[in-house]
């Protein structure tokens, strides 16, 4: 199984989300996960949807999003060289004697303490998956309190659009 990011530009309607979310869903193909915000065009939203499944499948489920009437454009992102990039906050148990400690990790990962509490910080770390990954490994020793990530979003890399 292969995974693949998927730039899907849709007009920004209500209920285009859960056509699109909806037409995985009776296909049988999960969404690992799913961004959506305003594109560079007014009117126009770009939703990027991380999914696995052979190149069979991956045509399957482009063929049906071109089905749906709100759905412009379809590109497989990572077919190309591109650049993705997920948001996580994680907030941690931090007593003070362990906060040197847990600031090393932040460091190491040029991540961010974003807030401060009496017995925690929270943590905003940038990155791939997979970064965000291993940040969340080294953290869970401490105890993670709570964990909110965003999904990943892409582009293709250079001048390609």
């Amino acid at each position: 199984m292969k995974k693949h990011t998927i730039s899907v530009l849709v007009n920004d309607q209500p209920g285009v989300l859960q056509r699109v979310s909806g037409l995985f869903g009776r296909r049988g193909f999960n969404i690992e996960s799913i961004t959506v915000g305003t594109s560079e065009e007014a009117g126009l939203s770009r939703m990027v949807i991380v999914t696995s499944g052979d190149d069979k499948t991956l045509e399957q489920v482009t063929k049906q999003l071109y089905k749906i009437i709100d759905v412009i454009k379809v590109v497989d992102l990572s077919s190309n060289p591109m650049v993705g990039r997920e948001l996580a906050l994680i907030k941690v148990n931090a007593e003070p004697a362990s906060r040197p400690e847990i600031l090393g990790v932040v460091e190491t990962f040029r991540a961010a303490v974003v807030d401060i509490g009496t017995h925690s910080l929270m943590v905003q770390v940038v990155g791939d998956s997979e970064k965000i990954d291993a940040m969340t490994e080294l953290l869970k020793p401490y105890g993670i309190r709570e964990l909110s990530r965003t999904g990943v979003t892409a582009m293709v890399r250079g001048n390609a659009r």
